[in-house]
């Protein structure tokens, strides 16, 4: 089986050089409509974290109806700050699996109300490849605007770092 720690650790670690490169930016850059699939880079960052805020949620028996909203979120530090709390969360959580429960089948609802069931290491895994889509679109945001990209955020950048 995957080694879920690892991936979050990944994941986590991806996170942070993301955050990062985008905390230089000016308020207006952070919150100006770039045209994307999501109108800023704030609309963009927030829906990452929200995202993983929405699948805990799931893993505790709760199936929220919406994402969280990017204005609650209005600078760099509120995301980040909400983010890192949201870390200590997943990763007591999933911390606390044994291997049974990692590989357990869990009900929940879509934002549509419809019900779903999936494995919970599918979803932690679908998780992390998520964020690495989202990453990539944030990078491009950056460079269009001129802004310094993040470092390098591939997995196989992660492992050499760690010399794994």
């Amino acid at each position: 089986m995957i080694d879920l720690d690892l991936l979050l650790d990944y994941h986590y670690w991806a996170r942070d050089r993301l955050i990062d490169a985008v905390a230089p930016l000016t308020p207006a850059d952070y919150v100006a409509d770039r045209g994307n699939s999501f109108p800023s880079i704030r609309d963009t960052v927030v829906p990452l974290y929200s995202s993983e805020w929405v699948w805990y949620s799931r893993w505790r028996g709760q199936s929220p109806s919406a994402q969280r909203a990017a204005a609650e979120y209005p600078d760099v530090p509120s995301v980040r700050a909400a983010w890192l709390d949201l870390e200590r969360e997943v990763r007591a959580h999933v911390g606390g699996l044994d291997a049974d429960a990692r590989a357990r089948v869990f009900d929940y609802h879509a934002f549509s109300g419809q019900p779903l069931r999936s494995v919970f290491w599918h979803t932690l895994q679908h998780l992390v490849n998520h964020g690495s889509y989202h990453r990539g679109q944030l990078t491009t945001l950056l460079r269009q605007i001129g802004a310094a990209p993040p470092k390098s955020m591939d997995l196989i950048a992660f492992y050499r770092e760690r010399g794994l």
